[in-house]
C-alpha cells in the first residue's frame, strides 16, 4: 500500500514540476500551499480539541483528521516559509492573508506540543536571522517576533515544561525505553548495515521490528510486540533503501539548500529591486532554503521519508529554476554561464573558459 502511495507521491511531484513554467505558476502554487496551511491552522485552532495523554504533562492537539500533532509541524514549517515569501510578494488582501497565516502557524505549533517542531522552528529562526542577509534586519526580526509571540500566547498548559525536556534527553523515555527513539535508531542503523545496498524495502521497517528482526529474537513469548515506526526520516531512508538510497534522499534535503544558495548567487542583485517577477523569484531562493532547513530538522524526529512534503519542495525548486530561465529569456538577460574545459596538451594544467549556451528556439 505504501509503495503504491509513494508512487503516487512521485507522480504528483513530477506533475507539479511540469506545471511550473513561469513565475506566475510558481506564485500560484505557493499560494495553494499557503491557503491549505491556513485551512489546517483554522481547523487546529477552532475545530480540533486538546487532550493530555496518560503520563504526559502537556495538553496538545488530538483527533486530527489527517496529520497527527507531531506531523502537522512539518507541514506548517514549510507553510511558514512560503507565507513569509508571499507576505513580501503581495499587497492588500494577499498580505493580510499571508500575515494571518504566519500568526496562525505560530499558534498551531504551540498547540501541537511537538518538541521536534519546536527545534525545527528554532533552526528556522536562526536561518531567518543569519542567512537571509538580503532581507532587511528589521523585517527578519519582525517576522520572527510575530511567530514567537503567537506561539507564546497560544501555548497550552504544560507546553514549556514539555519543551524543557529537550535539554535533558537522558531523563526522557526516548533515551532508555526499548520503544524509545534512541533504541529504535540503533536498530534502524543495524538494519541499514545488514542490508547496505537495497535496504529492507520501502515500508518494511515494521516487518524487521515485529516479524523477523533482532527485536523479535529477544522478544519474550506470550507478551505483545509493537511494530515501532522509525521516528526518524534519515533512519527510515537508510534502513529501507540502504546506504545509496540514504545518500539520494539526503541529496533532496541538503542538496535543496545548496541549490537555493547557488541559484541565488547566479542571479543579478538588481532583481531584489526589479519588477514584481524578479523580486518574487529572487526572494523564492531565500525562503525555499528556509523551508528545506525547517524540514531537515523536523524530519529528524518523524517518519516522513516517503511522504509528500520533501517532494513538493523539490518540485518547487525545480520549477523555480525553470521560471528563472523563462524570465531571463523574456527579458533578454544572459543565460547562466557554464564552465567547460579547454583542450589541453598532456601534462598542462586544466584551463576553463565560459560558454553561454545557445538560446532555446
Amino acid at each position: 500500500f505504501i509503495v503504491t502511495e509513494f508512487s503516487k507521491t512521485l507522480i504528483f511531484a513530477f506533475l507539479l514540476f511540469a506545471a511550473i513554467r513561469t513565475a506566475t505558476d510558481l506564485y500560484t502554487l505557493a499560494w495553494a500551499y499557503v491557503v491549505s496551511s491556513a485551512i489546517l491552522v483554522w481547523m487546529a485552532l477552532f475545530l480540533f480539541g486538546l487532550s493530555r495523554a496518560a503520563g504526559s504533562s502537556v495538553d496538545r492537539l488530538s483527533s486530527l483528521y489527517t496529520w497527527d500533532a507531531n506531523d502537522i509541524g512539518v507541514v506548517l514549517i514549510v507553510g511558514l516559509a512560503l507565507a513569509l515569501l508571499l507576505f513580501q510578494a503581495t499587497s492588500g488582501k494577499g498580505k493580510l492573508v499571508a500575515g494571518a497565516t504566519i500568526l496562525g502557524i505560530g499558534a498551531t505549533i504551540a498547540r501541537s506540543g511537538s518538541r521536534g517542531t519546536f527545534l525545527g522552528l528554532i533552526a528556522f529562526g536562526l536561518g531567518l536571522l543569519f542567512l537571509l542577509h538580503q532581507v532587511p534586519v528589521a523585517k527578519r526580526v519582525l517576522f520572527l517576533v510575530a511567530t514567537v509571540l503567537a506561539l507564546v500566547v497560544a501555548a497550552p498548559s504544560g507546553y514549556w515544561e514539555q519543551m524543557k525536556t529537550v535539554v535533558a534527553p537522558t531523563e526522557d523515555y526516548n533515551w532508555s525505553s526499548t520503544e524509545g527513539r534512541v533504541e529504535v535508531a540503533k536498530r534502524g542503523l543495524g538494519y541499514m548495515f545488514t542490508h547496505p545496498i537495497f535496504g529492507l524495502g520501502i515500508n518494511s521497517f515494521w516487518r524487521a521490528e515485529c516479524v523477523e528482526g533482532e527485536k523479535v529474537e529477544t522478544h519474550v513469548l506470550g507478551t505483545g510486540i509493537r511494530c515501532t515506526p522509525p521516528h526518524n526520516s534519515y533512519i527510515q531512508a537508510g534502513a529501507e533503501l540502504g546506504i545509496p538510497g540514504l545518500v539520494l534522499w539526503c541529496s533532496l534535503v541538503f542538496g535543496g539548500m545548496v541549490s537555493c544558495r547557488q541559484l541565488r548567487r547566479r542571479l543579478p542583485r538588481a532583481w531584489l529591486k526589479g519588477d514584481a517577477e524578479e523580486r518574487f523569484l529572487y526572494q523564492a531562493t531565500l525562503y525555499l532554503q528556509l523551508a528545506f532547513i525547517g524540514f531537515a530538522v523536523c524530519a529528524f524526529f518523524l517518519t516522513f521519508a516517503w511522504l509528500d512534503i520533501i517532494y513538493i519542495l523539490a518540485a518547487y525548486l525545480g520549477g523555480l529554476h525553470v521560471a528563472i530561465l523563462e524570465k531571463q529569456g523574456r527579458s533578454g538577460a544572459a543565460a547562466p554561464q557554464v564552465a567547460v574545459p579547454r583542450r589541453r596538451t598532456r601534462g598542462a594544467p586544466v584551463q576553463f573558459r565560459f560558454a553561454t549556451p545557445p538560446p532555446s528556439e
